[in-house]
């Protein structure tokens, strides 16, 4: 395993409500000395909820998505409160954006989205033997509440509003699991 690089320093360049750049320089184990950029958010990192259900449904949700200015379909997902464990976080998700909860929690893998320069990860919670069991959210409007057949995953992944990588490898994680 290579060492990795020495952080001879870091600054922020950039912040806003959720996100800081960070300036970083380094340098490697053979000396080379390179400048690198990051983007950092909450320490705590958030959690992807994979409800699957008796039937071998998973809850999904649509929601507006900023960042591409449309309505994405995915797995229910939010930071982690300071002081949560990663269960504690995805049952409270859970029951905010599908008004289900579950009885049984399982923190799984934790998956990150371009590692080379964001430092934010999420972590992967199976959630199993739902119940109906609301709670209010922060949502600006309800997510709308979709099940999906597991099974059917080749299909969802071919969905032109299902783009997010984290849920489509949480699914397809999920699902060979769920056949060994």
């Amino acid at each position: 395993m290579p060492t990795p690089p020495k952080i001879l320093h870091r600054e922020t360049v950039a912040a806003s409500r959720l996100f800081r750049v960070e300036r970083l320089n380094l340098r490697f184990a053979n000396g080379h000395e390179a400048e690198f950029e990051r983007l950092t958010g909450s320490t705590d990192g958030a959690v992807m909820v994979i409800a699957l259900d008796h039937d071998g449904t998973v809850l999904l949700v649509r929601e507006y998505a900023a960042g591409v200015d449309r309505y994405e379909l995915g797995l229910p997902k939010g930071l982690i409160e300071p002081g949560e464990t990663p269960e504690q976080a995805a049952l409270r998700e859970l029951r905010e954006e599908t008004g289900f909860g579950a009885r049984r929690l399982q923190a799984l893998q934790m998956l990150t989205l371009a590692p080379a320069y964001m430092q934010h990860g999420t972590r992967m919670v199976l959630a199993e033997e739902l119940y109906h069991d609301p709670l209010p959210g922060d949502e600006p409007e309800p997510p709308e509440v979709v099940r999906w057949p597991l099974e059917q995953l080749t299909e969802l992944a071919a969905r032109p509003d299902v783009t997010e990588a984290r849920t489509l490898a949480a699914l397809f994680l999920i699902r060979e699991r769920q056949r060994t």
